[in-house]
């Protein structure tokens, strides 16, 4: 393959943009390339760069695009509104239409703000919960990515594990004091501390997806949801990620457990740019113009996106039983000859999965469970299985600390091309082991 366009552009954007990207996972520092490939199309499962090389896509925009780029019932809907106009600042029909379809799907939503990003989401819940309950303080879990808003980049996850560090300079110590942080997993930490202390809310993934895919025990959040209701604190389920990709209502679905409140993405743009935070209306209520607790954005609610998202959840909701079940067999089938794989070249790894998401950890752990166990994988083993892919035309991931995703535009034939890759990708790294 040749990348000659691509490091063109590259080094044009390092002296226009910090870093030549706007966000620092894509710089593909950590899998030591010398530039980011420029992506110029997408359709199905792949993507196109700047050189016209093709390439099977296990990112999918961070997994939004469940059903693949450019699906033709998203299509249709964009092609239909886009002539009407871009952006308002007023109310239109198709916000309306899209809360009403995320409250009818996910358990816990009686209303739904819509907000521009998911970092805007996480942002306004912490603000709501702590307006509700009166108190300062939020507990989070260490190496869960909760956007990049001051409170939540304390011990964070995503670019900046990738980038070999948890906190963001530029944070004051107030915020740093009132973000409590604990291991993910241990629930008997959680309760010494929301039993001795005013805590605002807790703020989770309930399926930690940015220091690598962690599988979660549903004891563990069960535990989490008796807890905050007997001390009167806020759960918050961070569903940017899992939110229709994991079920139709997302993990509190998956797992039968309603929180309070709940923060959503990805999926509910249908690849164009989204957030909401949604839960109990007599917490939703004090969101203004209703109540006295800020949120506001032009292009909250932007049409297009709305549309998009409406096209792309009603696809799910209509083919659920169906979508759902091939994503998880694709995954499965993957993932077990993945495993295969590995021994057979003697590479150490740990395959973490849930519906359509896994993580490929290159560690000796046999699990891994927590930030701690991630840490632990050998970084250079996963530069050597990334650029092996990137060469035969597969996009996966740019950073040991995420997870893959599928889309229901994989095929069958698409999975084997990958696994023929992948063996390619653990020969070298058994042959470097001296295996």
């Amino acid at each position: 393959m040749k990348f000659e366009n691509s490091k063109k552009l590259y080094k044009k954007a390092v002296e226009l943009i910090p870093g030549g990207v706007n966000s620092p996972v894509r710089a593909f520092k950590s899998v030591n390339r010398e530039a980011p490939i420029f992506v110029k199309k997408g359709q199905g499962a792949r993507v196109w760069d700047e050189d016209d090389n093709e390439y099977i896509d296990y990112i999918c925009s961070w997994g939004p695009l469940i059903l693949g780029h450019n699906h033709s019932k998203v299509l249709e809907a964009v092609n239909e509104i886009i002539a009407n106009g871009s952006s308002y600042g007023l109310p239109t029909r198709y916000e309306v239409d899209l809360a009403e379809l995320i409250i009818e799907t996910v358990p816990s939503i009686e209303k739904v703000r819509l907000t521009t990003s998911g970092t805007e989401a996480t942002m306004s819940a912490v603000r709501l919960a702590r307006a509700y309950t009166q108190r300062n303080k939020i507990l989070k879990f260490e190496g869960c990515y909760h956007g990049h808003s001051d409170a939540l980049l304390v011990k964070s996850g995503s670019g900046l594990l990738t980038d070999g560090y948890q906190d963001s300079n530029g944070i004051t110590d107030a915020v740093i004091k009132d973000t409590l942080t604990l291991p993910f997993g241990d629930i008997e930490k959680v309760k010494e501390i929301l039993l001795n202390r005013d805590i605002a809310c807790v703020i989770i993934e309930p399926i930690p997806a940015n220091m690598g895919l962690i599988e979660t025990h549903k004891e563990y959040l069960v535990e989490l949801r008796k807890i905050t209701e007997q001390t009167g604190t806020i759960l918050i389920f961070d569903e940017v990620i899992s939110g229709f990709r994991l079920a139709l209502g997302g993990a509190q679905e998956y797992f039968g457990i309603n929180p309070d409140l709940t923060t959503l993405g990805k999926i509910i743009g249908g690849g164009y740019p989204v957030g909401a935070f949604g839960g109990k209306k007599e917490i939703m209520d004090l969101v203004a113009p209703v109540g006295r607790v800020y949120h506001a954005g032009t292009l909250s609610g932007n049409p297009i996106s709305a549309k998009a998202g409406f096209a792309t959840i009603k696809y799910l909701k209509d083919n659920k039983d169906e979508i759902y079940r091939e994503l998880e067999e694709k995954t499965k089938y993957l993932v077990e000859n993945i495993k295969k794989l590995a021994e057979k070249y003697s590479v150490k790894i740990c395959v973490n999965s849930l519906g359509s998401l896994f993580t490929i950890f290159f560690t000796d752990n046999e699990i891994v469970e927590d930030l701690e166990d991630s840490l632990k994988s050998n970084t250079e083993n996963f530069a050597i299985y990334f650029n092996t892919m990137l060469e035969d035309g597969i996009i996966i991931p740019p950073s040991q600390f995420e997870a893959h995703f599928l889309s229901l535009a994989h095929t069958n034939e698409d999975l084997d091309k990958t696994l023929i890759s992948i063996e390619k990708a653990f020969k070298k790294i058994g042959e470097k082991n001296g295996k």
